[in-house]
């Protein structure tokens, strides 16, 4: 019988109302059981570990990614798959973060939450756990199908670094534009078997040195030379560059002289594009062919989420500008599409 861990963090799937205030409090992992009754019908086993002190997803950190790491790595050769409830506003960057993390990975590493609580009447909860337990032990010749770190949420299942959360009132809160959805829920499981990873043959490795000195420079129009030279001169050493549409800027020359300068200081800057379908094509338009001649890395098709962690993964483990940047621009975790 396959056995599933899960870990609970907390977020709105472990929260109850309050009878007299009407604010929403944490609850125990017993209190969700109780309340998933079917749980016990499941034909696997479920471990359960809870964090000591439940956290909202909004107070998120990379310690946090790392005791996640921790724990999958001490129990990996116990479990054949891991559910972990979380908030769903930080879930993406948790998921991208523990993708990258998790280097070799051959089981599945299921995120979900909920936008109601467990407790209530009309809760998404109940399906999203469910399922996410069902996809986790989910095997074909003694094989995961998923041996990934994902998302499930509303019947589909996404790539965690494919995905962002898009809707803050609807059951539909993630969507992941530049990939397909890995699996889909309603009678049948159905799984999109080209568009998942293969599973490592290589044994796990943890990577927990992140590096959180990155700094995010959003562009518009009529930004001015003291906002971005504050962004650029502060004592960090990666810079999410949120460019327009295919990776373009002004060609003003205060612009690029400053992001020159910026570069040659040691600053990894990273380009990605604030449209959340396509990519970025540096070189394509003039307003973006200077970017490339100075060493700006090209984010291509990466979502907000996982260009941020991935710079503070690679930022964590390499002091050497020129191989990060050339990282940034590889495929590591099935994060980005190179057009």
């Amino acid at each position: 019988m396959n056995q599933i861990l899960i870990i609970y963090t907390g977020g709105t799937i472990g929260m109850m109302s309050d009878p007299v205030t009407k604010v929403l409090k944490p609850i125990n992992f017993e209190q969700i059981m109780d309340n998933v009754p079917e749980l016990e019908r499941l034909n696997c086993k479920i471990k359960v570990h809870s964090f000591a002190n439940i956290i909202d997803s909004s107070n998120m950190n990379p310690q946090v990614w790392s005791e996640l790491a921790g724990l999958i790595k001490s129990n990996y050769d116990s479990v054949d798959g891991f559910v972990i409830l979380h908030g769903s506003d930080t879930m993406a960057f948790s998921a991208s973060a523990l993708s990258f993390m998790l280097e070799n990975l051959s089981k599945p590493v299921i995120f979900t939450g909920s936008q109601l609580p467990i407790s209530a009447v009309r809760t998404d909860a109940k399906e999203n756990l469910m399922t996410a337990i069902e996809i986790a032990k989910a095997k074909k010749n003694e094989r995961s199908r998923v041996p990934e770190v994902c998302i499930y949420f509303d019947y589909k299942l996404f790539r965690g670094n494919r995905s962002f959360k898009y809707n803050s009132s609807k059951f539909e809160a993630f969507r992941s534009p530049n990939y397909p959805i890995l699996a889909e829920s309603g009678v049948h499981l159905r799984f999109s078997v080209n568009d998942i990873r293969q599973a490592a043959e290589l044994p796990l490795e943890i990577h927990n040195e992140l590096a959180s000195d990155v700094a995010v420079l959003k562009l518009y129009p009529g930004i001015s030379p003291k906002v971005v030279e504050t962004i650029l001169s502060s004592d960090v050493r990666g810079i999410i560059m949120e460019t327009y549409g295919a990776g373009n800027t002004t060609t003003d020359a205060w612009f690029i002289d400053m992001l020159k300068s910026a570069i040659d200081s040691g600053k990894v800057i990273l380009d990605i594009s604030q449209c959340k379908v396509g990519t970025v094509e540096l070189g394509r338009y003039e307003t973006s062919k200077q970017l490339k001649d100075i060493g700006v890395a090209n984010g291509y098709d990466m979502t907000f989420e996982a260009a941020v962690t991935k710079t503070m993964y690679l930022l964590g483990q390499y002091n050497d500008v020129k191989k990060i940047n050339e990282l940034l621009e590889t495929d590591l975790r099935g994060e980005l599409t190179v057009s």
